[in-house]
């Protein structure tokens, strides 16, 4: 059959009674849309199926199992992942690389990583296990997700393990920097809802640039879902949380937390404690749709 505005057919049977993958994947759009009755189709194939989507797409609207206008079918293309060659990414050998071996290889290097920092020495076995594998597994997770999906992109562990830019490493020690903050405060829960239940209508008191800036940023992240959702295109939560981080870290550099005069007094900033508390968890809540696991201490 030729669908409207296609120029390749899709073979459902061939002359000798056999059966094709354009004929799986009819039976399976088929199945999605009639039998399941799902309103909003993702599939997540390489961009080098798009034509051969397309074509199954339009079969399925003029048979009319979908109306667009009611229900979203769509084609997540996503580009390839090259060796520091610009390559297609193969061992030395020519082989495929396995996932196991690459993760195997991440372990080695987050561990590497932690030691030259000396985590080693301030951090229990289970703490350092623990940042070890969010370290490991999350670089290799992010620097595919933080790619514009249909380019190709070159693999360096390098450049994941690098606690400098947008990289999960950077984002992973800045979440456990803000966690710290707070939990040094001594801050309760409790005595931050009865901040928040004693304040005046106008909210809190922001004014200084930096926090102003922080609380614009923070208040972007519904934004940021919203057009995701729109686009498909994930590596704007990426973005979104890289500049999160390093509004952050701006805000902090010109902000205290915790203010000590010079007899030795403290004086503790609430709406800045506040800040800094919402600051980690809508970063949490980045690594969640990311699938990146969080660490408490790094």
């Amino acid at each position: 059959m030729f669908p409207t505005g296609c120029e390749v057919p899709l073979i459902l049977v061939k002359s000798d009674g056999g059966y094709t993958y354009d004929t799986s994947d009819i039976t399976a759009i088929y199945h999605r849309l009639i039998i399941e009755n799902d309103d909003w189709l993702i599939y997540v194939v390489d961009a080098g199926q798009s034509l051969h989507l397309e074509t199954v797409f339009a079969a399925a609207r003029d048979l009319g199992w979908y109306d667009p206008a009611k229900k979203r079918v769509e084609h997540v293309a996503f580009g390839l992942v090259l060796g520091e060659d610009k390559k297609k990414f193969k061992t030395r050998s020519g082989d495929t690389v396995k996932l196991t071996d690459l993760l195997n290889e991440g372990v080695k290097r987050a561990t590497d990583k932690l030691m030259e920092k000396e985590r080693d020495k301030v951090m229990s076995t289970e703490e350092l296990d623990k940042a070890r594998d969010a370290v490991a597994y999350g670089c290799i997770k992010y620097a595919d997700l933080s790619q514009t999906r249909i380019q190709d992109y070159v693999f360096s562990f390098d450049k994941m393990l690098d606690d400098r830019g947008n990289t999960a490493v950077y984002l992973l020690y800045a979440y456990a920097r803000i966690r710290s903050i707070c939990r040094n405060t001594g801050v309760t829960d409790v005595e931050i809802n009865n901040y928040l239940n004693n304040l005046s209508e106008e909210g809190v008191p922001l004014e200084h640039p930096a926090e102003l800036k922080l609380a614009k940023t923070i208040l972007k992240f519904s934004d940021c879902i919203i057009a995701v959702l729109n686009s498909l295109m994930l590596h704007q939560v990426c973005d979104y949380v890289y500049s999160l981080a390093t509004t952050f870290h701006d805000f902090y550099k010109d902000c205290y937390v915790i203010h000590k005069d010079k007899d030795g007094n403290s004086t503790l900033y609430y709406h800045r404690l506040i800040l800094c508390r919402v600051t980690a968890d809508v970063m949490a809540t980045c690594f969640k749709i990311l699938g990146i696991r969080t660490i408490e201490k790094m």
